[in-house]
Parts: C-alpha cells; structure tokens; sequence
C-alpha cells in the first residue's frame, strides 16, 4: 500500500569521487570513478522512501540558482516533489565534495551545513500536511520542523528525527517525536555515553530510541525494552549516504511493521546500498536489497 510522508532538511549538490587514497598536502590525485547527485539526509531519505513506492514531498530551501537545476532534476527524478522554503533563493546550495576510498568504502566529506539558509515557520504552506502518514526531520531547518513536529503530534502523525548529530534547538523538536534514530555520533547536552543518550531521550517521553554504529549492532529501547540487532557484515564499496538511506527505509517500514522489524529490515537496504558507488546506484540493482 503506498504511503505518503513529509521530509524536512536540507539539500546539497554532492560531487562524489572514487580513488584508491586520500589526498596529501599539495598532492593532487585521479579518481576512478565519480558522481554527482543531490544529497543531505533528509533528501537521500526522501530518495529512498519514493524508490520503496510510496509518495514523498521534500520540504527545503531550493532557490532558483542554476545550481538547482541540478537539484532539482535528480531529485524530482527519484519521484520526489519538492516543497521549497524559499521559491526567490538566488543564492547557490550548499555543495559537497567527498572521496570515497576505493578499498574500505570509507568517505571525507568537505560541506556547507544549513545555518545560513534557515528559514520561519510563517514560511510553511498552510497545507504541508494533507494527507500525510509521516514526518522525518533531519535537524537541518529546526524553526519548521519544530512547528510541524508540533503539529503533526496534535494530528496523530508519527514523527522521526534523524539524529545524525546534535544540533542547537533539537530540544524543541524532542517532546513532539516518536521514533529517534540516532548516530553513535549524536550527544545531546551533558551526555558523553549511550546510556546516558538513551536516559535523555526516555526522560524526554521518546517511547523508541535507536543508536545506530555502523558494521556494529544497533542499541535500541523500545517501550522500555533494551536490546540489539546484528549489522549483516559486508564488504562495502561506498558508505556514503548509507544513514540517510536506512532512515528512509526506516520509515517506509515502520508504516508497515513494529519498531523492531523496521529496524531490521531498514538495515538489510542501508547494507545492501554500500555494496555500491554513489547513493543512487544500489537502486538499479536487481534486488534493491529487498
């Protein structure tokens, strides 16, 4: 059944290469290989979930630079609609540059955040949430997504943040959010542990929490229930966007099945996707990791 869901974050123009190392001081290399494609969580999550078959808007600052068409193109493209915060933007988007280390999948990203492009919550179109059955945030336009995560509470709308990293003014999106999953990388203020992350978010009233570590197992608590999922060990190619993808696996899934198979199943893609270059190409594949 196809579901619709709202992501909100921000969007780059990611120039991705492979080579066999990094770069010195002063050196310069050839890449074997390279792409380029709209990128930021909240976008590559929309990606996924529109591959996964359900309808997505992405709600951002695009603008009307020629950068965007770019933009605009790959991901209207991946079925897409983008909701944008700012139509008038001449201002260029933020772009990335990243090297894929061709033997470990290992990437060094060089990029802009979002902190010059944030905009108001009077900016929301009245009816950004019409028929949506989701909300994913990404911390990257905290103003907006604290007032739809307000909203979205009020109408019974799960809400999901990406915890990638903490951001300033997370804690006034925390209260409205359902399901946090979390980087290994996220510490709110005064926490410097797992635990102590878990016990933030619980005192917080999240009733699922999930830490995501890479090739290691995800820690979750759920209800109150503590546990862990094993990570499918796999020979990666490129672990670019690979947090990005599971998120929106992840909430592709968590319309369909309970927080612990969501989980399960959204590390299955997000695996599979780093066997390949880019954060486009495991889509092409014959399984999808399905």
């Amino acid at each position: 059944m196809v579901k619709s869901g709202l992501f909100i974050g921000m969007v780059t123009l990611d120039l991705v290469y492979l080579t066999a190392k990094l770069p010195g001081n002063n050196e310069k290399i050839a890449a074997s290989d390279y792409t380029v494609s709209a990128g930021g969580p909240a976008t590559n999550a929309a990606v996924t979930f529109a591959h996964l078959g359900n309808q997505v808007t992405l709600l951002s600052v695009v603008g009307i630079h020629p950068i965007t068409q770019l933009i605009r193109s790959d991901v209207e493209s991946g079925g897409v609609k983008i909701a944008d915060l700012a139509p008038g933007n001449t201002q260029p988007p933020p772009v990335s540059s990243i090297i894929v280390t061709q033997a470990t999948g290992e990437r060094a990203v060089v990029s802009l955040n979002s902190s010059k492009i944030q905009v108001s919550r009077e900016q929301l179109p009245s009816d950004i949430l019409s028929g949506v059955e989701i909300v994913m945030i990404d911390g990257h336009q905290m103003g907006v997504s604290c007032a739809i995560a307000q909203l979205a509470k009020a109408n019974n709308i799960p809400v999901v943040i990406d915890g990638g990293s903490w951001k300033p003014g997370f804690e006034t999106v925390l209260p409205f959010v359902d399901y946090a999953v979390c980087s290994a990388n996220f510490y709110p203020p005064g926490c410097n542990s797992q635990e102590a992350v878990f016990a933030y978010l619980q005192k917080i009233g999240i009733p699922h929490i999930a830490i995501t570590q890479g090739e290691k197992p995800i820690q979750y608590l759920s209800l109150g229930l503590a546990g862990q999922l094993p990570v499918a060990q796999i020979s990666a190619v490129d672990t670019l966007g690979a947090g990005d993808i599971f998120h929106g696996a992840f909430c592709h899934y968590i319309l369909r099945h309970n927080f612990i198979e969501a989980l399960r199943a959204a590390t299955k893609i997000a695996s599979h996707s780093c066997q390949f270059f880019g954060t486009r190409h495991w889509m092409r594949s014959a399984d999808n990791g399905l």
